[in-house]
């Protein structure tokens, strides 16, 4: 099983992309334990080295989506600024989402149409309903069904129904794919500081 978890400090400030690093090695670390495999699909890096204001990971195996529920939600990172000596703050929040990367997208092929031969009802002049030229076309994979019935002939219809449902599958491929682009960019901005899911702090020093 394939899991995607974004991981992203918001409109935090420095430390937020800081703490998104050091969860994320956390995380990590938890994935081997568990013998699941990590990967960063996309980094966002922040102003500071070794920052992160956002990592797309992918986790894979075994129970990758209960790894991924344990890791969802408000998670905090609790140590001192490094950046700011005099900062009373030391609850740094992160956001942490599965989400869906691949959009469903459909592959047109002709072989997938099915036509159909028919009249076409309503006033059109002398050559209106005289011979079935129209076309009615079904797109199987989808069930989207187009009629055409603008020319006299019948493949001349039948190849304006294919570049139609051509169109229409293309059109709903790309609304698809931004879809999940915009479930993303939202991901960002659900952030919410306060009542973590989850608490992670730096491990101690031995002695």
């Amino acid at each position: 099983m394939t899991v995607h978890l974004l991981l992203s400090a918001g409109r935090g400030p420095q430390e937020c992309a800081w703490a998104v690093a050091q969860l994320l090695r956390r995380l990590e670390a938890d994935a081997v334990r568990q013998r699941l495999t990590t990967h960063r699909a996309h980094v966002v890096p922040g102003d500071r080295p070794d920052t992160h204001r956002s990592v797309l990971v992918r986790v894979e195996g075994d129970g990758a989506e209960a790894f991924a529920a344990s890791w969802t939600g408000t998670l905090c990172w609790q140590a001192p600024s490094p950046y700011r000596a005099r900062a009373g703050r030391k609850n740094w929040y992160v956001i942490a989402q599965p989400c869906q990367v691949d959009p469903p997208r459909t592959t047109f092929a002709e072989a997938d149409v099915d036509f159909v031969a028919c009249r076409t009802g309503g006033p059109g002049g002398q050559h209106r309903n005289k011979a079935s030229t129209a076309v009615r076309a079904t797109h199987r994979p989808t069930g989207i069904v187009v009629v055409v019935d603008t020319e006299r002939q019948f493949s001349l219809n039948r190849r304006i129904a294919v570049e139609s449902l051509r169109r229409r599958i293309e059109h709903d491929n790309e609304a698809a794919a931004r879809a999940v682009a915009e479930a993303l960019r939202r991901i960002h901005d659900e952030l919410v500081r306060g009542n973590p899911t989850r608490v992670e702090r730096p491990a101690r020093s031995p002695g």
